[in-house]
């Protein structure tokens, strides 16, 4: 009889860390209805998560933020993750822009040639530099900046006028 019982503790000690990994993936079904909410909200619809995806179980509300007017980042930042959400659908407002009932676009605030301070910001740190403009952009738009020498290129989102950020 002791043995059944140090087999059945055994089996039980096997069983109960598989519930537990089980428990720790993130369920995507909550997410994407919350993405579907906020990309609603931009006039557009949002993809579905691929749940082929195993990630982590979030502990707190994941964060879903607009990366431009065409993705959507849901970031988990005690644990350090992050995905894209691809959007399709209207238009839409990019984050920034306030609902308008003409046809015409908001001007740029920023043009080619512009000086802009691009960020790129973590929880734990933050950078600012400074690059120069080679497109026109509204609030939202991705567009390319050329660093010092001119050989330097990357892209980043326009925030306001005269600045960017660099997505994570």
């Amino acid at each position: 009889m002791p043995r059944m019982s140090l087999a059945a503790l055994a089996a039980f000690a096997v069983a109960v860390p598989g519930a537990q990994a089980q428990q720790a993936i993130q369920d995507w079904a909550p997410i994407d209805a919350l993405t579907q909410t906020v990309a609603g909200a931009m006039g557009r619809t949002a993809a579905p998560i691929d749940r082929r995806i195993k990630l982590q179980r979030c502990p707190e509300q994941a964060a879903i933020t607009a990366i431009d007017s065409q993705t959507l980042a849901v970031r988990c930042a005690s644990l350090g993750w992050r995905v894209r959400v691809p959007m399709t659908g209207g238009a839409g407002a990019a984050p920034g822009f306030t609902a308008s009932t003409s046809a015409q676009p908001a001007a740029p605030v920023i043009r080619r040639g512009d000086a802009v301070r691009v960020s790129f910001e973590t929880t734990t740190f933050a950078v600012a530099y400074s690059a120069i403009a080679s497109e026109d952009g509204r609030v939202g738009d991705t567009i390319a900046l050329r660093g010092e020498g001119n050989r330097n290129t990357l892209s980043a989102v326009v925030t306001g006028p005269g600045r960017a950020s660099v997505a994570e």
